[in-house]
């Protein structure tokens, strides 16, 4: 294995504010590798320009601007135009810990993988709201640690707000796909197909502020229900229960509530201890009643928008046969 050389690859979209915050962190950043940050501007109305010069001191930064295009288009502009022979990839959202890059290059060093991906994490300065959402994204009980669990997992399908690609993987995929979201475990999928293997560092793990409302969060988990049967189309092999947990899940609540009316109540119970059991897990990690309470609401905004937009999707690919980008062309850049 050559030398590793890490370009942190890092697509913008009218967002300067979070670039800031990101690159503060990267200030902090712990260890004496030598590292680039390539930022690629994706078409917006508010640059990032004039932030990301302000860092040319003290950091090795190269910037791009280019017309829109998604954010998986702009992580390949970013990996063809960067120097090293590693990319990790973030979203802008995020925030660094200090020992972030020191965690990544000890696992690379001693266990070489050319994909890995690392969790994501609250930080204490986010709001109630952001803790509750990431709560609901991020635990064992609502996502079953498909996000990032506690150990290292094999053929670990990494998220692109936090993921590791060498520039050989790169080269031999040719990168992001045009769909949105779902192009991240699409290039993990194609990748296993390569006969590359992925993984999980746990302890490389990023503070993902998602700048999100109710409203935001319930479009975003929607399509993550409406893209994964198109993944599980494109890739046959990767088709699994899980996926429809969700859709049962809400189909299951509502079933319960009707059963409630007719006399017959354990459902409900059922439901309510799964719920009891959530809230305690909330509270616990979170120490905060009001995030314990909200991490409610979102696990059900989380069920029910994934649910509804995973079998509005199965129905229209399978029992109606149509093609994914004439069903979905909000999902798809061009």
């Amino acid at each position: 294995m050559d030398e590793i050389y890490y370009s942190f690859i890092i697509p913008v979209y009218n967002r300067p504010d979070e670039i800031k915050e990101l690159l503060d962190s990267f200030k902090n950043l712990e260890g004496n590798l030598d590292y680039e940050i390539v930022i690629v501007e994706d078409g917006s109305s508010i640059k990032a320009d004039e932030v990301a010069n302000s860092y040319n001191e003290d950091l090795n930064i190269a910037y791009f601007y280019k017309e829109n295009s998604g954010p998986g288009d702009s992580r390949n502009y970013g990996m063809r135009h960067a120097r090293g022979n590693y990319f990790i990839i973030l979203d802008s959202d995020v925030i660094l810990p200090s020992n972030y890059l020191i965690e990544v290059n000890n696992f690379l060093s001693k266990t070489y993988y050319d994909c890995f991906g690392g969790p994501d994490a609250a930080h204490h300065s986010f709001s109630n709201l952001q803790k509750a959402i990431n709560f609901a994204m991020t635990s064992f009980i609502t996502t079953g640690g498909i996000r990032g669990g506690k150990q290292q997992i094999e053929d670990f399908q990494p998220r692109s707000f936090n993921m590791g690609l060498s520039k050989k993987a790169f080269l031999e995929t040719g990168g992001f796909g045009k769909i949105h979201p779902g192009e991240d475990p699409d290039l993990s999928l194609r990748l296993l197909k390569l006969g590359f293997k992925t993984t999980l560092i746990d302890k490389a793990f990023v503070f993902h502020k998602r700048r999100i409302s109710w409203s935001k969060f319930y479009k975003q988990v929607n399509k993550f229900g409406m893209v994964r049967p198109i993944l599980n189309q494109w890739h046959p092999a990767s088709k699994s229960i899980t996926y429809w947990l969700p859709t049962l899940f809400a189909f299951g609540l509502v079933m319960a509530g009707v059963f409630s009316l007719l006399g017959i109540m354990l459902p409900l119970y059922l439901y309510a201890f799964y719920f009891s059991v959530a809230f305690i897990l909330a509270l616990f990690s979170s120490k905060n009643l009001v995030v314990a309470v909200l991490a409610l609401v979102a696990i059900l905004v989380q069920f029910f928008g994934y649910g509804y937009g995973f079998i509005r999707s199965t129905f229209s690919l399978v029992v109606l046969k149509k093609q994914p980008e004439k069903a979905f062309p909000h999902l798809f850049f061009r």
